[in-house]
């Protein structure tokens, strides 16, 4: 006789989820690999060849234990930064920060504020802590503070999630916007502001760290984007030392392995790297502009490493990404109305573009 698994009631109410359909899943699907992988706004530009040495060295001390303490990143990003080695907390991306923070601040039922259709991996720890996901219209194709600030007061949410620039529409504010909105929130609640792709963003949108002026600000930023190393899962937050004493209560210290701290901070070194590859997505992201334009299409403003094409109905835009899918071409769209108008494409290498165009021309065409 088979019994029910002793489930927590919590997991037990929850729905099968998966945040991501991988390009993987989607191959799988298909029978067959992708030739153009522009959707998961991965880079394409690969790592920093300083830090592929320091990878394959720590690849020889894989039987050691990494160091739990991330102790010499921590050191190199307070120095970067300019803020406390106890200001820092490394962990295995930003997923895995976004739900560390969530279980500090989060009891069942507990409302949380974030942007409706915004980066889904958020909403999904939510759910899976217990908390309450209250969702707020973008204005404009951007996150509303506002709506935002209206929302925490009404519901009382001790915690506000914000990507700036913004996933999935790649729009932005201004630091001085978001330094009034975290000054206006209550004492009791915590902005979490997610800067994954900071290093795409324009100055004015991203202030310098201090993370020591305001207790109830967390700002977190990866190795995924800019540094190519979206398969290490590596990233970090930099917070107020309380802050930062309370993530370390829950975080898993042995969740960073050794060959991600070598190559992180070998890329962090590694700086002229870094501005070649934001100067190459300038110039695709220019790239996308242009053939929009010359498709008779629209894009989203963007600040990140990918380009939301409007496609005018979320109709339109679903048809364009089978097709496109089909054809070989993975790309995503945004999961919410209005924003899910548009499809959402990875700036890739040259040769990708001009494959992606020659296809979505294909596409538009029937």
């Amino acid at each position: 006789m088979s019994k029910r698994l002793p489930l927590t009631r919590i997991v037990a109410q929850l729905s099968p989820t998966i945040p991501f359909v991988g390009p993987e899943t989607l191959e799988r699907r298909l029978g067959r690999p992708f030739d153009v992988r522009v959707g998961a706004n991965e880079s394409a530009f690969g790592i920093s060849s300083k830090a592929k040495e320091a990878m394959a060295a720590a690849v020889e001390q894989l039987c050691w234990y990494n160091d739990p303490e991330n102790f010499d990143l921590r050191t190199a990003l307070s120095a970067r930064h300019h803020v406390a080695l106890d200001e820092i907390c490394v962990a295995a991306g930003i997923d895995d920060l976004l739900g560390l923070v969530v279980r500090i601040f989060v009891e069942p039922g507990d409302p949380v504020v974030s942007a409706q259709g915004s980066y889904p991996t958020f909403a999904f720890h939510v759910s899976g802590f217990g908390g309450r996901a209250e969702g707020v219209p973008y204005r404009d194709d951007r996150v509303d503070l506002d709506g935002m600030l209206a929302k925490v007061k009404e519901t009382g949410a001790h915690l506000v999630y914000i990507a700036n620039p913004d996933n999935p529409m790649g729009t932005w504010h201004e630091a001085d916007e978001l330094n009034r909105f975290v000054q206006a929130l209550p004492a009791d609640c915590i902005a979490l502001v997610d800067e994954a792709y900071a290093d795409f963003a324009p100055t004015a949108a991203i202030g310098p760290m201090d993370a020591s002026a305001d207790r109830r600000l967390i700002r977190t930023r990866t190795f995924s984007k800019a540094h190519g190393m979206a398969g290490a899962r590596i990233g970090y937050a930099a917070a107020h030392a309380d802050l930062v004493a309370e993530l370390e209560k829950v975080r898993n210290h042995f969740g960073v392995n050794r060959v991600a701290q070598a190559g992180a901070l070998a890329s962090l070194a590694d700086e002229p790297f870094i501005r070649g590859v934001v100067a190459a997505v300038d110039e695709g992201r220019a790239d996308y502009t242009r053939m929009a334009r010359d498709l008779g299409l629209t894009t989203v403003a963007s600040a990140t490493n990918f380009v939301c094409f409007d496609m005018g109905s979320s109709e339109r835009a679903v048809t364009t990404l089978h097709a496109l899918q089909q054809r070989g071409v993975f790309v995503r769209m945004p999961s919410s109305p209005p924003q899910n108008r548009c499809i959402r494409v990875t700036v890739g290498l040259p040769q990708d573009r001009r494959r992606f165009e020659t296809i979505l021309k294909e596409v538009l065409a029937k």
